[in-house]
């Protein structure tokens, strides 16, 4: 077998654009939800946004799809923290993912951030890893919506 293993320290879009069309043809091949998920309106969009006298001050953005909600980002300005809004906002999130057919959430945190916040609200860690980043873990949770 004769190959070339070539080692670059920049950004190559086409490259990444290879491997990205070639793992995607594969996993279509492999996984039915794959290949469904690709599909128009596979993927519906989630996004809670609070204001306050017009400009933002937090929400939440997530996907829903295979019967989960996942949450990918949440966030508050520091002023508006502790007041409830976040729970609220969870809650509302999860109630709007279960009418789009969700059955359990889920996402990523730091412990710097806010795994007791979701643990109190019925989250469960199922994946731990430590030291990342150094001095601090990063957590995948999971919570049953029904």
């Amino acid at each position: 077998m004769n190959y070339n293993v070539e080692v670059l320290l920049e950004n190559h879009e086409a490259f990444v654009t290879f491997l990205n069309t070639s793992l995607r043809e594969f996993n279509n091949e492999h996984s039915a939800y794959h290949k469904e998920i690709r599909k128009e309106g596979a993927v519906q969009p989630l996004n809670v946004i609070v204001s306050n006298d017009g400009q933002w001050i937090g929400g939440l953005t997530a996907e829903v799809y295979w019967d989960w909600l996942e949450i990918n980002k949440f966030w508050f300005s520091k002023e508006y923290r502790r007041q409830g809004l976040g729970e609220k906002l969870l809650f509302q999130a999860e109630a709007t993912a279960i009418k789009m057919g969700a059955k359990k959430a889920l996402l990523t945190t730091y412990d710097f951030q806010a795994r007791s916040f979701y643990e109190a609200r019925g989250y469960v860690v199922v994946g731990e890893i430590k030291d990342y980043p150094p001095g601090s873990s990063y957590f995948t949770m999971v919570k049953h919506l029904v």
